[in-house]
């Protein structure tokens, strides 16, 4: 599977020649590559916290050291117009037309920021909830040399606020203990979108990201244990977490049924079944 005509020949010949399986997207180009690394933001009818998130960075001129890029799953709130994103500094809009999810998102994004040359990758989620002011840590940190850099609110120096209960425990009891134990690195904060990867190792022939299994949230949590098991160097970042106080929870895993994806996820990474040699439906694709 590779993108379909919606992405232009040369992009759609270049993920074929790599075998990489990747949705089909479409990829508006607002500006030229400027900087070694590239942020990439998620989204989908964020609405106002995009928007309001955009225009944090703008002001930080955080798009004058690292490239900006939106991947956007199928927004219809209009929140993406592209005089907007220009003006607060975006190099490019990414929106995926085929099928999937989160991962499915990430896909388009990671495929297109590595055929852009790009040394390595920031992903912050699109709902306002992460301190946009740590994003060049994240950059200095690929710098020193780490192949996986991790955002979490719980380090000294970090920050969370209005975290529902049953999300705070889900984490410190159930999801960061079992990815850690996957990776055979301790982690404190497993389930925020907010980290950082080398392109060396998204890239590695061992890691392989770009597989049809990845289409929810698998690949965050995979992409949290596999680094280390393959011998890259990984850290963890103090950062900012804040959930509203008066308003919805800005999240798109909610429910009883996202609550058991979530959970078959770490069953899944715990037991390396998203690991490329592994055996079996759930690895391959």
């Amino acid at each position: 599977m590779t993108p379909e005509p919606d992405a232009s020949d040369a992009l759609a010949q270049a993920i074929a020649q790599r075998g990489w399986v990747v949705p089909a997207f479409r990829a508006e180009p607002l500006r030229v590559r400027a900087t070694r690394y590239v942020i990439i933001i998620p989204v989908i009818n964020e609405g106002e916290r995009i928007q309001r998130q955009l225009r944090e960075m703008a002001a930080l001129n955080i798009h004058a050291t690292i490239d900006t890029v939106v991947v956007d799953g199928g927004s219809t709130d209009g929140s993406l117009a592209p005089a907007f994103l220009e003006k607060v500094g975006v190099r490019a809009l990414l929106t995926k037309t085929g099928p999937g999810k989160l991962s499915a998102q990430l896909r388009c994004a990671y495929a297109w920021a590595l055929l852009e040359g790009y040394e390595g990758i920031i992903t912050i989620d699109g709902n306002g909830k992460d301190g946009v002011d740590s994003l060049p840590r994240f950059a200095e940190a690929l710098d020193q040399g780490f192949g996986y850099v991790q955002a979490s609110r719980f380090l000294g120096g970090g920050h969370a606020e209005n975290t529902p209960l049953s999300r705070l425990l889900a984490i410190r009891l159930i999801h960061a203990p079992a990815l850690s134990l996957a990776a055979r690195y301790w982690f404190t904060d497993t389930t925020q979108g907010y980290r950082a990867y080398s392109s060396a190792y998204l890239l590695d022939e061992r890691t392989q990201p770009f597989r049809a299994v990845f289409q929810r949230y698998e690949l965050l949590a995979y992409l949290t244990v596999r680094a280390s098991q393959l011998g890259y160097r990984v850290t963890e970042l103090p950062t900012t977490r804040i959930y509203p106080k008066d308003e919805a929870i800005p999240t798109k895993i909610s429910g009883l049924g996202a609550l058991v994806d979530l959970l078959q996820v770490v069953w899944r990474a715990l037991r390396g079944a998203y690991n490329p040699r592994a055996a079996g439906p759930d690895s391959q694709a």
